[in-house]
């Protein structure tokens, strides 16, 4: 069986993140979620604060751009570099991070356009965790402490931010099942349940292939 790389698209609440930790530890490889902002921020020299302000938002202030861009740069110093808008060499910079994370073996990469970015890459498998709203409010309540409004609000505000950056920077449409090559309802299947629904997807491409 070939060597994988797996992203994971996922609703705010649907415990997607979980699901890619524990994928990971069960094939014994790595997983990024922040890490990889990190890794990105070393490697462009953009700041670190810089990608967890944009981290997975749409940003439309021409403003903020343009007064932050005066110190956001110590690399990438290529002349149309330079006079991009902020926020797109925040994700071209993701980008570059995401594929050369993926070109150095096995792993998986939650949320941040992983899917687009290793589009080119055959041994990719790529899944979005989505989850009943009951679910994902019961979530919310638990690890936030809200109360069902903010819940509800907290959801609705989190998901639009990520469907208009994927959106925007992919020619996909993000939680469309078109998108992905597996849906997973984690309210439905746990995380366990959910961890065993990709494995399962993967062995069952793997005997195709035979």
């Amino acid at each position: 069986m070939r060597d994988y790389v797996y992203t994971i698209g996922r609703e705010f609440g649907s415990d997607g993140k979980n699901v890619g930790f524990a994928l990971a530890e069960k094939l014994g490889i790595k997983c990024y979620d922040k890490e990889l902002l990190d890794r990105a921020a070393k490697e462009s020299g953009i700041c670190q604060e810089l990608f967890e302000h944009h981290d997975e938002r749409p940003t439309n202030s021409f403003l903020y751009s343009l007064v932050m861009d005066t110190y956001s740069m110590s690399g990438y110093t290529s002349a149309p570099f330079v006079d991009m808008p902020l926020n797109h060499k925040v994700f071209l910079a993701q980008f570059e991070a995401i594929k050369k994370i993926a070109s150095e073996g096995p792993c998986v990469l939650v949320g941040r356009c992983a899917d687009y970015a290793l589009s080119d890459n055959p041994n990719c498998i790529n899944a979005f965790v989505h989850a009943d709203l009951d679910y994902r409010i019961e979530n919310m309540k638990k690890r936030f402490g809200m109360n069902e409004k903010q819940a509800k609000d907290t959801l609705a505000k989190k998901d639009k931010q990520r469907a208009s950056y994927y959106n925007y920077y992919t020619n996909k449409k993000w939680g469309d099942a078109e998108s992905y090559d597996i849906c997973i309802n984690s309210s439905k299947f746990g995380v366990d349940g959910c961890v065993k629904a990709i494995k399962d997807f993967l062995e069952l491409e793997a005997s195709l292939e035979e």
